[in-house]
């Protein structure tokens, strides 16, 4: 006996329930003329993952209530084919909702099961909105017994032990397990132990495409009893992958498609595109606009963006000040003209003038300081936000993750916009990542978007005379390190001095942390791509004096 099931690897849209219902019953159609038996979506698919608030809204609920009841209508549409829906339920009093996988089938509802453990850290709020399911959910088709598991119940032994010892020989998992870099072996390798521990086969059933600042990358994939990965579908695409389980003499053996897994640098610029494109695309910018300014940061942001939305969708405003280097404009404008997109320049050195005089009075007996700095960068950030308003595109931001950690950015100025490209990727990986996409085209627009020297110059602001970012800051690769051990791993100030770095530097690293917290709460959102990210997942008083 062979029981063919299918993944919906879909980019299912937060809110959009009419929308989300449509690919589903797309998804069930193909899976169907296909032969598919089972159709796994992933978790909370109905109404896109993570609707945080809305949950609390009866309105959102009831919504999603009659969604579910068109589904299980629509389903006699597919004699045999079996759904597993991922949706928010109510319990019968409606006092308590649920994080629930319902399977329909032939207008039928045959099996419900409400996750189990609620994750409750990093990006995850699940305790907030949902209570906590009791039970197993084991149910039949074509002779083979399937257990129920909704994500985070296969990362813990528990649940996964559970439904097999109520008779599950397969165990299928729903899931929307959130994108960072190295998460897709990892996520292989917990699913794998489990499948030794119960000796029974898993389908990992998974999310693809961004929302907010998390994002989903795909990979569904399946393991044998023995822990080896039988079929993994494509990172960060739409796919509707299809595994055989074959059942001979009680055991449950899985065949299918094993698509690669991607590199780091490959998984991280495809993170990147997705992220922009559904931030922009979900919420119906008509397209985007970047400052460029000659410099590493706004260059990999514009190749991001052209990879993401085409160079028609892409708008660059070069704004040079009396302290723009000839080489910045000139390393602008072949940029520009290698992606081809609409380019243009706009002198920023009148209105730097016109602030000058205007507070020359106030200023009296004082000499230039950041103050001058820094109104370069909120003149560029004034006259971006206003093109946004006039032609609809969101600005880009392109500060990274060093600088957003450090403070090392201008609060109305560079931070000024709406998405925030590369929030999570440090200075030392926007260079590794500008020279991998200069090697490679994963979108087929074209090889060496960003020019060599952009690249081997010196990083600089370029708001004062011969400035340089070291003038400021530690060596990037030490700053990096410092960071990714304080942020990151969250170990003491004291630890990281005994690795080996010197205490002055680590001391005003840490420091820089934390008193640019205020800053960094007011930065637009950006795509998560590290353990831990400045978003949802850094939640740091504003007002604190604790130093360790």
């Amino acid at each position: 006996m062979t029981l063919s099931i299918c993944c919906a690897q879909r980019n299912f849209v937060v809110g959009d329930l009419s929308g989300n219902v449509q690919k589903i019953i797309a998804a069930a159609a193909e899976a169907y003329a296909n032969g598919a038996r089972l159709l796994l979506t992933p978790e909370l698919a109905l109404c896109g993952y993570a609707a945080e608030d809305l949950y609390l809204r009866p309105a959102f609920l009831e919504a999603c209530d009659a969604a579910l009841q068109q589904l299980q209508q629509a389903s006699v549409q597919w004699p045999g084919l079996a759904l597993v829906i991922g949706h928010p339920q109510r319990d019968e009093q409606g006092n308590k909702l649920f994080n629930a996988a319902s399977v329909l089938r032939d207008g039928l509802q045959i099996a419900r099961y409400f996750k189990q453990l609620l994750p409750n850290f990093g990006v995850f709020d699940e305790q907030r909105y949902f209570a906590a399911g009791q039970e197993s959910c084991v149910f039949e088709l074509d002779g083979i017994q399937i257990g129920l598991l909704i994500c985070e119940d296969a990362w813990h032994a528990g649940p996964a032990r559970a439904a097999v010892a109520a008779g599950a020989q397969l165990l299928a998992v729903i899931n929307a397990s959130p994108f960072h870099s190295g998460k897709s072996s990892e996520r292989e390798a917990v699913i794998a132990q489990r499948a030794v521990e119960n000796a029974a086969p898993l389908v990992y059933a998974h999310l693809v495409g961004g929302q907010d600042e998390v994002v989903f990358d795909g990979c569904s994939f399946a393991v044998d009893a023995s822990g080896q990965v039988a079929a993994r579908a494509a990172a960060f695409e739409e796919e509707l992958p299809m595994v055989a389980a074959h059942l001979v003499d009680g055991c449950v053996t899985l065949t299918g498609a094993l698509k690669p897994q991607l590199n780091h640098h490959h998984a991280l610029w495809s993170a990147l595109v997705l992220s922009v494109r559904d931030y922009v695309g979900k919420n119906r910018f008509p397209g985007a606009l970047i400052g460029l300014s000659g410099g590493m940061d706004s260059a990999l942001v514009l190749a991001i963006a052209v990879d993401a939305l085409g160079a028609d969708k892409v708008r660059t405003v070069m704004m040079p000040s009396p302290y723009t280097a000839d080489i910045s404009w000139l390393d602008a404008r072949e940029m520009s003209e290698r992606v081809g997109v609409q380019h243009e320049e706009i002198d920023i050195a009148p209105q730097f003038e016109a602030f000058k005089a205007a507070l020359a009075g106030t200023f009296a007996g004082r000499a230039e300081d950041t103050t001058e700095e820094n109104l370069q960068a909120r003149i560029r950030g004034t006259l971006l936000m206003a093109m946004s308003n006039k032609f609809g595109s969101i600005v880009l931001t392109t500060g990274n993750k060093s600088e957003m950690s450090t403070g090392y950015c201008t609060l109305y100025g560079d931070m000024a916009g709406g998405f925030a490209v590369i929030k999570d990727v440090f200075k030392t990986e926007v260079f590794a990542l500008a020279r991998w996409r200069n090697a490679n085209d994963p979108f087929g627009t074209g090889l060496d978007p960003i020019p060599d020297r952009i690249i081997t110059r010196p990083p600089s602001a370029e708001l004062r005379p011969d400035q340089k970012d070291q003038d400021s800051l530690p060596d990037y690769e030490v700053l990096d390190a410092i960071v990714s051990r304080y942020m990151e791993n969250n170990e003491s100030i004291s630890s990281i001095v005994a690795e080996g770095f010197a205490p002055a530097d680590v001391e005003r690293v840490t420091r820089l942390i934390q008193i640019n917290e205020y800053k960094r709460r007011q930065a637009p959102v950006g795509p998560r791509l590290t353990m831990r990210s400045f978003g949802k997942d850094w939640r740091y008083p504003i007002t604190n004096k604790f130093r360790a």
